[in-house]
């Protein structure tokens, strides 16, 4: 099978003398969608607290439905960006996301709260993937490796940053204004992709969309991801965890079976056919679910075991998460002359190392400078260097037809990978009361967890050729 012949709708600046404006305006987007998805771990008992008669495991939908539901539609909204424009599916992806920030803080009771942020996570499928293939469009090639970094980095520190930020909200004026922040920002996303951008059409009709395979994907990633959110609250043998895993898995070998037979599919599985790109995207997986558990650990030691307050938990945890877009920047002229494996592999080691700090060396005196701080350190560096160089990596090798599609699974696999580290931290530290015993395994396994991403990394060849 020939590869498709079609070209992405490009996006430029209404002003070309430089790109950065552009990028700016697709940020600060990005950065809203990625704060969301962890925004909510410091609000989860006003939450409880604010639905009468609501359980735990009810109130944690109004965190997994954002990941599910997001997880499922980024693939097919990074095909849509690449074959419907841009500029287009971007201002869409912001405008449902908008829309949603506020019916979220409006909500009157649960169901619809859980119902708005479905529509959030929506808005927030679309404008990702299509920020991405924005910004690459209107930099030149010799630079993508930097502003990809830079990207990166943003949705990094926005994900790291969500539970101090919402701590310090959710403290000073309550769980609502977690959703009524994103407005402003948001209207200016908005407003400045408007003006900024022109989106030029390619002169090809478009192909008819592969809804069939849109469906099969989207079902079979979010089944999936459904059965291993529900370990959280029901036991891994449960009926409900292996009749969901298996059924996700079912529709995701019928997508497979359809799109190997169609001209246009939902996704072109001959990515896959690149050692890179395969490589990059299983060590997503692995360091997703490691990153997830790393900072979960942190916000659960700082209160469950030094006892911190919220706001000064939120507080603790932040020196690492601001390290991370220096050292991208820095990473990023780095891979765009030597490649990202060194970057790769370096990172997951750091981090790695912070993990094996965070396992043996605080104990139930706190001692934040002596004991903490150091952890920190390691693990932000390690950070800035591996995640901005996984979503660079991911894309490096693929054509500009392929940008947002591609990309759209890498982020969709950091996802899900970050899903499997949320339930496996329930797992380990999940009990009442925290014990330094179980926190001290949590740490080891996602040591563990970012060494095995390390070796996969070794692998990846994005070195530019001379």
């Amino acid at each position: 099978m020939s590869p498709p012949v079609s070209s992405p709708a490009p996006v430029v600046a209404r002003d070309a003398a430089s790109p950065w404006p552009v990028f700016f305006t697709a940020c600060v987007a990005v950065f809203l969608v990625s704060v969301d998805s962890t925004v909510l771990f410091a609000a989860f008992s006003q939450l409880r607290g604010s639905f009468a008669g609501a359980t735990a495991a009810d109130v944690s939908w109004v965190i997994n439905a954002y990941t599910v539901v997001y997880a499922a539609l980024l693939v097919p909204a990074g095909r849509l960006a690449d074959t419907h424009g841009r500029k287009h599916v971007f201002m869409l992806g912001v405008s449902l996301f908008l829309i949603a920030s506020m019916a979220c803080g409006l909500a009157p009771n649960l169901a619809s709260l859980i119902a708005a942020r479905v529509l959030q996570a929506v808005g927030a499928a679309m404008l990702t993937p299509a920020s991405l293939a924005i910004v690459l469009g209107v930099f030149p090639i010799e630079k993508r490796a930097v502003v990809v970094s830079l990207w990166g980095a943003v949705g990094g520190l926005a994900a790291a940053v969500g539970p101090s930020l919402g701590s310090w909200i959710v403290d000073a004026a309550g769980w609502r204004w977690a959703f009524f922040i994103n407005l402003p920002p948001a209207l200016w996303s908005l407003w400045r992709a408007r003006t900024r951008l022109v989106e030029v059409l390619p002169p090809i009709a478009r192909h008819r969309p592969d809804i069939i395979g849109v469906l099969l994907l989207a079902l079979g990633v979010g089944t999936l991801t459904w059965a291993v959110v529900r370990t959280e609250s029901q036991a891994l043998v449960s009926a409900q965890v292996l009749g969901g895993a298996a059924a996700g898995i079912a529709l995701l070998v019928a997508f497979v079976f359809w799109a190997r037979h169609r001209p246009e599919p939902a996704l072109d599985l001959r990515l896959f056919d690149n050692r890179t790109y395969s490589a990059v995207n299983l060590a997503t997986l692995v360091f997703g679910m490691a990153f997830s558990m790393m900072f979960f650990g942190f916000f659960f030691f700082m209160t469950g075991i030094w006892h911190y307050s919220l706001p000064l938990a939120g507080l603790a945890i932040t020196p690492g998460p601001l390290l991370v877009v220096p050292v991208a920047m820095i990473s990023g002229r780095f891979a765009a002359r030597a490649g990202h494996r060194p970057l790769l592999v370096t990172g997951c080691l750091l981090m790695a190392l912070g993990g094996f700090w965070q396992a043996g060396v605080p104990g139930l005196d706190p001692d934040y400078l002596r004991d903490w701080l150091p952890g920190q350190i390691l693990t932000g560096i390690g950070v800035g260097m591996a995640l901005p160089s996984l979503s660079g990596a991911a894309v490096a090798s693929l054509g500009p037809a392929q940008y947002g599609v591609g990309s759209a699974v890498n982020q969709a696999v950091r996802q899900f990978g970050s899903v499997l580290g949320v339930a496996l931290t329930v797992v380990l530290v999940g009990s009442e009361r925290l014990s330094l015993v179980e926190f001290r395994h949590l740490s080891l396994t996602y040591a563990g967890l970012a060494v095995l991403a390390a070796a996969i990394c070794s692998v990846v060849q994005t070195r530019p050729r001379r």
